[in-house]
């Protein structure tokens, strides 16, 4: 007997989800008059269910049945106390233009809170279903002045955004932010839709007024955290270093928000400034750890600063740092780093490769072990030595399995393979790395792939991609200027081939990193006019864009370039960098 019973309330639950189901899709489709009838069924069958009566009311409507709207309103309200229902009531007059009732209702409403605070969650979220703003607002506020345990700050936010009244949905947000120091992240991420990276923005001024006069009436580190960040958004990062040294005076608890800000400087080539954090890292920190990391970062910085007369003042560094601290695993990363510094830099490549053997000797992890390896396996490819590089990377394939490092150990194996000319064995390899865990290492092997596909069929003897491989290697030797010559060699001696546009591109690239950016902009601009429907186009546009924000200072030109990202390269990894870009030149509050 229990299970027919069971087995029948089974049933008509199922009936009756899918006679809801059928209801929702006549609703959707527009096929009102069969949507309310199936609802009054409904209805009938489960009297109390507030989205059935909501679903009649609003059949009635789209129907511009009002009259009967409001004779089943009124019929509801006087048989049950829900506020909400009032909201309708009033809706359904505005909708026949009657809007002094309309507004007597929404009145009638929002007294319902003064009654019981507790109905501002109905009445509130009815005013927003009709896009009812100000009445929304102000039974938001009721509630919070009637109970001030409800915190509608965020809701609040919302709404006033919507309004536009800015200063008011700042103040919301940082107040909900900081009685709720969990939701600091979706806070920042929602006030960033009303920000640009333009400190002069009159947004970006209010919101800084805002939290600095929160900090003179009461201190908190909140406040400092926000402008650090409203600074880091502008990319004025020395202010955000004073708001983070203020945070770390303090609360002297980890100094890991100011290695961030110092490596996001270094990212926006602010090296100044970076250096500036990355000794005040060294000076401040008592982690030996924290403190070898930023001296390897300051170090990397001043080496791509420093021209080839410099570098003996760099190699003394490096030597001072050993003596101070030692050639132990701590210094793991500094002693790689030296010995590529000596190797691609110093050309001192003997003396390079006997560092890093030494290296080897001390008591390192198998992993520890393979990053040397890679290095002095990078270093053989400098040298030419490909087969003797091939051994340390198969050794670390070998020793590592199915590891990120052996995954890189593959890709360099495929890389040397590449530049020896064998590209067959490059593509298998290649091929086997296209579905690598690392996603970095798997975008970078598709690419290689791809352009070995692309051109080795073009020419039984393969000239234009050995031509090609061979200046690709003088670039990973730092012979730029030998490089460049090599590509203008195949440009003029491979016109027809399908590897132009990847020569014009990758001798773009090096006109960049010799900071001759009008040539570089001629090539992009090149691969733009003659080869747009190629897979370059995109990096083209981007690149091209870059340089005339970044570098020629023509900022309209710039525009442009995104635009064509944005309208005709949807799926372009460049899609969301090229909006934000356009956007922020454009002087967009970007939602």
């Amino acid at each position: 007997m229990r299970f027919l019973l069971l087995l029948s309330l089974l049933l008509s639950t199922t009936i009756l989800a899918q006679d809801a189901n059928l209801a929702m899709d006549y609703f959707k489709k527009g096929d009102y008059e069969k949507a309310l009838h199936e609802y009054k069924k409904l209805y009938a069958k489960s009297p109390s269910n507030i989205n059935y009566i909501n679903q009649i009311v609003g059949s009635h409507q789209q129907l511009e049945q009002y009259d009967e709207a409001e004779t089943f309103l009124l019929k509801l309200i006087s048989k049950i106390n829900y506020p909400a229902f009032i909201v309708e009531l009033g809706f359904n007059y505005q909708l026949k233009n009657d809007l002094q009732n309309a507004n007597l209702n929404y009145k009638k409403a929002l007294a319902n809170i003064d009654l019981r605070a507790s109905n501002v969650f109905a009445v509130a979220r009815a005013f927003q279903g009709h896009a009812l703003l100000n009445e929304a607002v102000i039974a938001y506020e009721k509630a919070m002045q009637l109970n001030p345990d409800y915190n509608f700050n965020i809701q609040l936010a919302q709404l006033y955004g919507e309004q536009g009244h800015i200063e008011k949905m700042f103040n919301s947000y940082v107040n909900f932010a900081q009685s709720n120091p969990v939701a600091l992240i979706d806070v920042k991420r929602r006030i960033s839709g009303f920000l640009t990276d333009n400190g002069e923005d009159e947004n970006n001024v209010l919101f800084k007024k805002i939290l600095l006069k929160k900090n003179q009436q009461e201190p908190n580190l909140l406040w400092n955290q926000l402008l650090s960040w409203l600074f880091i958004q502008q990319k004025e990062f020395k202010k955000a270093f004073i708001q983070e040294k203020a945070i770390f005076n303090r609360k002297p608890e980890g100094l890991e928000r100011i290695q961030e800000l110092a490596l996001i400087a270094t990212d926006e080539n602010q090296n100044e400034v970076a250096k500036e954090i990355f000794n005040y890292i060294i000076n401040t920190a008592q982690s030996l750890d924290i403190k070898l990391d930023a001296h390897y970062n300051l170090i990397q910085i001043e080496t791509k600063e420093s021209s080839k007369e410099n570098y003996n003042v760099v190699n003394d560094k490096y030597v001072k740092l050993f003596e101070e601290f030692g050639t132990f695993s701590q210094t793991l990363v500094l002693q790689i780093s030296y010995g590529h510094f000596l190797a691609f830099y110093m050309n001192k490549t003997i003396e390079a490769t006997q560092f890093l053997e030494n290296t080897l000797k001390l008591p390192l992890s198998e992993l520890q072990k393979s990053q040397v390896k890679l290095e002095l396996g990078d270093i053989l490819v400098l040298q030419e030595k490909f087969n003797q590089a091939l051994i340390y990377y198969t050794q670390i394939q070998r020793n590592l399995k199915n590891s990120t490092v052996s995954q890189e150990a593959r890709f360099r194996v495929a890389k040397t393979s590449y530049y020896k000319g064998d590209f067959k064995w490059a593509e298998s390899q290649l091929k086997i790395l296209k579905s690598s865990t690392s996603q970095l290492i798997a975008n970078d092997a598709l690419d290689l792939k791809l352009l070995i596909s692309d051109n080795k069929y073009e020419d039984s003897l393969q000239t234009a991609l050995k031509l090609y491989s061979k200046a690709d290697l003088l670039a990973f030797q730092n012979r730029n200027d030998e490089a460049v010559s090599l590509l203008t060699k195949i440009l003029s001696e491979h016109k027809t081939e399908p590897i132009v546009a990847q020569a014009l591109y990758k001798q773009a690239q090096l006109f960049q990193v010799k900071n001759q950016f009008n040539q570089a902009a001629d090539n992009y601009q090149n691969i733009i006019s003659n080869y747009r429907e190629g897979i370059l186009a995109d990096d083209a546009y981007f690149n091209l864009g870059l340089l005339f924000e970044q570098q020629l200072n023509q900022p309209d030109k710039a525009k442009e370039l995104y635009e064509q990202i944005i309208f005709n390269h949807a799926d372009s990894i460049y899609f969301v960098d090229a909006r934000k870009r356009y956007r922020a030149l454009r002087g967009d509050a970007i939602n």
